[in-house]
């Protein structure tokens, strides 16, 4: 096999089987200057966006992604306020301080997005990016307040890697309730905001991202096995070994990438 990270070796060897030499593979790149990175960063948060658009996770001004800036981490690039999710292009996202203050762009940013983004970001300093929107399922499921359960593979991982914040108290507007946000997120790549939706994050855009889109897809399971009956649970050892095959940072980067070959296929005008 091919000298590779050893949760994307694992995660190949469960899906297909031993890689033959030679066998190419898709890994996260890396950067001459801060300046590359930058724009890196910034062209995969706008394919974020697109991506969340796609699946239909806008709802009116509300969600929002957002990745530390790898020259300034203090600060983080974000949607602009009102923008739909299906047009950011990478020159129009916004920069933004942990006060909210813009510092590149000419847009102004929804306050909730800081409120609670950077709280994120300055409680996870692993945490690169951070996805949230008012997705449908996973506003159905945060309604019932229960961590979502081991039904099938992809709901594995999350298994005890999710937290759930159960203090609603109306549009984020306080630094206080992003705090207790963070703190319920701890160190889990997700958290269930109760009334609300759902929140992920990840050592990289892409990982954020996808943590997002298969866990609405794992709330929808969940809420259509609960309506049909009683779910039968995979057992605890097998859904920890699960959540080590396809739940590390790196497997979720690599499970992206079907969707973003997708997108940046489909809408090359999010370069711009």
């Amino acid at each position: 096999m091919p000298d590779l990270p050893p949760e994307i070796a694992a995660l190949l060897s469960a899906a297909i089987g031993p890689l033959p030499e030679g066998a190419v593979v898709p890994l996260p790149p890396t950067f001459d200057s801060v300046a590359e990175e930058r724009q890196y960063r910034k062209e995969q948060l706008a394919a974020g966006f697109r991506i969340f658009g796609r699946f239909g996770f806008s709802e009116g001004v509300a969600g929002h992604i957002t990745v530390r800036d790898p020259g300034d981490p203090d600060t983080f690039w974000v949607n602009p306020f009102g923008m739909s999710f299906s047009r950011i292009k990478a020159s129009d996202l916004i920069r933004v301080d942990h006060e909210g203050q813009v510092l590149d762009g000419v847009r102004p940013v929804n306050r909730a997005a800081f409120v609670i983004h950077a709280q994120v970001h300055s409680a996870r300093p692993d945490a690169i990016a951070a996805a949230h929107s008012h997705s449908l399922h996973g506003k159905a499921f945060s309604s019932l307040g229960v961590p979502l359960e081991p039904i099938a593979q992809d709901a594995c991982a999350f298994f005890e890697d999710h937290g759930i914040y159960d203090d609603y108290r109306g549009v984020v507007n306080e630094r206080e309730e992003g705090e207790r946000v963070a703190k319920a997120l701890g160190s889990y790549k997700a958290v269930v905001l109760k009334n609300h939706g759902l929140l992920t994050v990840g050592q990289s855009v892409a990982e954020a991202v996808w943590w997002f889109v298969t866990m609405e897809r794992s709330c929808q399971a969940q809420l259509l096995a609960m309506a049909a009956g009683t779910p039968q649970l995979i057992d605890r050892e097998t859904a920890l070994l699960t959540r080590g095959q396809i739940g590390s940072s790196i497997a979720g980067w690599f499970q992206a990438r079907p969707l973003w070959e997708q997108i940046t296929a489909s809408d090359p005008d999010l370069f711009d």
